[in-house]
């Protein structure tokens, strides 16, 4: 099917919205669950009208830690199924949204003998059970060859050598966005800010629709549909007790903290691994649009929230143990972003607070209402979880049997292999749609010119976010479409007037919502920023080198 960017605008998806139809399938939550559903609904050729009550990707699924994997840590579990299961929807990954997901070296510094072989049998397995999806072997390296790939700060005392392997990175909202554009390309209704808030049924007790809000105009809408899924991840919960109102909490957030550092922390071209911390999780040091994200944490949390915070003793541990591997080790000072998402584990009956042990796989519940309701998962298989909510809708009854054609689907933006030119890594994430972008630039001289000295975001960038990405807000450009939130929040903060008043020019705003705007987003970017110093806990001790954590380990 034909790309179009002009279908993906916010007023032609309202007015699909109002004409009435009956749709096949109701999608509620525009995360990477629900893009996941809505995105195999579409490939089997089934209605589909998706909701989300704020922007597409607003919660976890623009807080990740940027990678499309298997899950080495699932390995080391013994989760074979799962692993086996994510790193071949990696590999469809890498084919369908090559603009956007990339295989990436990563490199496993080693301190002590036994290690290496350990880790080297391991990542074998590993990449047998990619299959022909594998992205590259792995192998050991000498301790001269770890540093090269690292570069010259990690921690040399007691280094043995190393372990490389594969894996995917990605730009976690984009690929969100890409979906979502995907879906409609194929004749879905997507909208954000679009909130649920009654699910309305018959005299069976069976929903039949739902009703929704536009949050931006308070119009109330009616949608009937065949099936309705809940796929709102940490918020499940709350879709649920519209139905069922004495419903036990189905899921527990758990929270992953991120800190992004320059990029001299980690000036090698690999990733790091740290394959066993304190609290028995793995932390990543990930290279990311010339930065580093270093994380992450696994701590249970009573409540969701859409904009999660960091606590203290979250950022000490992750720059205490970065510091053992790293010769010159991040401080407070030196963090440009910290970020918090919230991952939808299932509850313990037990009241067991080891998040860290429960499965990342997803699962189904039907409730007596018909509604279903999928909860757990990850980032990389969002297409497969997709894919199991529609074998079971079909499986109840609810829809026509079709085949499953989403593995297939190349996404919005995926050049052909021909047509791939080597571009800064802001500019390529537009793949095919870059031509359509410079010809908007063009229109405007001004709108070549970056938004901030320090990155290379141009104005043109805001228009094109405004005009064909649904971008409705400061916060959805610089935190989802462009990044800057993310990687350097004082920066997003310097350009949130310029933003503002360019939304405003292609929005229609008015000069006192473009105010607004601004000062709501830069209190929301303060967030990001970590307190000074000397307002900080003080930090645990920690051993002198990363020589004698793996020992302790």
């Amino acid at each position: 099917m034909k790309p179009s960017i002009h279908a993906f605008q916010r007023d032609t998806q309202l007015r699909q919205l109002a004409e009435g139809k009956l749709w096949d399938v109701i999608v509620i939550g525009g995360g990477a669950t629900g893009l996941g559903v809505a995105l195999d609904a579409v490939s089997r050729g089934f209605a589909v009208l998706l909701l989300e009550q704020a922007d597409f990707a607003k919660g976890t699924s623009s807080r990740s830690t940027k990678l499309v994997h298997g899950g080495v840590r699932y390995l080391a579990q013994g989760d074979l199924g799962l692993v086996r299961e994510a790193l071949r929807e990696r590999g469809l990954l890498l084919r369908n949204a090559p603009h956007l997901v990339h295989n990436q070296t990563f490199v496993i510094p080693v301190y002590n003998r036994l290690s290496r072989p350990y880790y080297t049998v391991g990542l074998k397995l590993y990449d047998a059970l990619a299959g022909r999806l594998s992205l590259g072997s792995s192998r050991m390296l000498t301790a001269e060859q770890t540093l090269n790939h690292l570069g010259q700060n990690l921690q040399t005392r007691g280094l043995r050598g190393g372990v490389l392997y594969h894996d995917g990175q990605f730009d976690d909202a984009r690929l969100a966005l890409n979906v979502a554009q995907t879906c409609v390309q194929h004749g879905a209704t997507v909208l954000n800010y679009a909130k649920v808030s009654r699910l309305l049924k018959n005299n069976l007790g069976q929903i039949e629709a739902v009703e929704v809000s536009d949050i931006e105009s308070g119009t109330r809408y009616q949608a009937q549909g065949k099936v309705v899924v809940n796929a709102t991840g940490v918020f499940v919960d709350d879709v649920l007790h519209l139905d069922e109102p004495t419903q036990a909490p189905l899921v527990r957030p758990s929270q992953g903290v991120h800190l992004v550092l320059p990029q001299r922390f980690l000036p090698g071209a690999a990733a790091l691994l740290i394959p066993r911390t304190d609290d028995g999780r793995v932390l990543f040091a990930v290279p990311w649009y010339g930065h580093v994200v270093l994380g992450t944490t696994d701590t249970p949390l009573p409540q969701a929230s859409l904009e999660p915070r960091a606590l203290e003793q979250e950022v000490d541990f992750i720059l205490n143990t970065a510091a053992r591997y790293l010769q010159a080790p991040p401080t407070r000072a030196d963090v440009l972003s910290v970020f918090a998402g919230l991952r939808p584990l299932a509850a313990q009956r037990n009241g067991s607070n080891a998040t860290k042990n429960i499965s990342r796989r997803h699962y189904i519940r039907v409730s007596a209402s018909g509604l279903l309701t999928i909860a757990g998962g990850k980032w990389t298989t969002f297409r497969q979880m997709g894919e199991d909510v529609l074998d079971r809708a079909i499986a109840l009854g609810k829809l026509p049997g079709r085949p499953s054609r989403s593995a297939e689907l190349r996404l919005h933006g995926a050049p052909s292999a021909s047509d791939q030119p080597q571009l800064p890594e802001h500019l390529g994430v537009y793949g095919s749609d870059l031509p359509a972008l410079q010809q908007l630039i063009a229109e405007n001289p001004a709108w070549a010119n970056p938004l901030d000295k320090a990155f290379g975001y141009l104005q043109g960038e805001v228009m094109w976010a405004a005009r064909y990405e649904m971008g409705r807000t400061v916060e959805d450009v610089l935190a989802r479409r462009l990044r800057v939130l993310f990687l350097d929040a004082r920066a997003a903060q310097r350009m949130a007037p310029c933003v503002a008043a360019l939304l405003a020019q292609e929005l229609g705003r008015s000069s006192s919502w473009q105010q607004e705007q601004v000062i709501s987003f830069r209190a929301l970017a303060q967030g990001y920023l970590l307190p000074e110093a000397t307002n900080a806990a003080t930090p645990t001790q920690v051993p002198a080198s990363a020589a004698s954590a793996t020992e302790q380990a």
